[in-house]
């Protein structure tokens, strides 16, 4: 894990740059995901969104985290909170950049009403590390195409999530 990242909040960055970035990570073809789709017309929640700057002050990762909301079939919206994109710079990827972002995003939530945070991810890195799982999530759906076990939740309490629902923005 790298020693000389340094944390600030990701509304001090100008929003070209992690534009950039995140194209640089990810493709300027990321826009066509089904993550997009599930957060759109949603602005990132700043308090959860973090910037990690290197030694040299440049910008090499960022995480963002958004409101979304799982509709069960009744209609009833269940607020969450959608964590990602986590991106890093393809050459500073391996160097603890990511592990530091998601700690600080979960770190960040508040522990006296925590909601739960969805993600798409590996089942296997995100449950290891912050305990994310698709226990809860094989009745879960999106608005565009997924793998099922990539649908990650966490949350200190199970019994608060839906067994089958939409997950779109917060509110849609």
């Amino acid at each position: 894990m790298t020693d000389s990242a340094t944390l600030i909040p990701l509304d001090n960055v100008d929003p070209a740059l992690v534009e950039a970035l995140l194209d640089r990570a990810f493709e300027p073809e990321r826009h066509k995901r089904t993550a997009y789709k599930v957060r759109d017309g949603m602005d990132w929640l700043p308090g959860l969104s973090f910037a990690a700057i290197d030694a040299a002050e440049h910008l090499v990762g960022t995480i963002q985290c958004w409101p979304v909301a799982l509709t069960d079939p009744a209609g009833r919206k269940h607020p969450l909170i959608m964590v990602g994109p986590v991106a890093v710079l393809p050459e500073a990827q391996g160097l603890g950049y990511g592990q530091v972002l998601m700690s600080a995003a979960i770190a960040a939530l508040d522990p006296r009403a925590p909601l739960p945070q969805v993600m798409i991810g590996d089942p296997e890195y995100y449950g290891r590390f912050w305990g994310f799982s698709n226990a809860h999530t094989g009745g879960w759906q999106l608005p565009g195409p997924f793998e099922q076990h990539r649908l990650l939740a966490r949350t200190s309490n199970p019994a608060v999530l839906p067994e089958a629902g939409m997950l779109g923005s917060w509110p849609g």
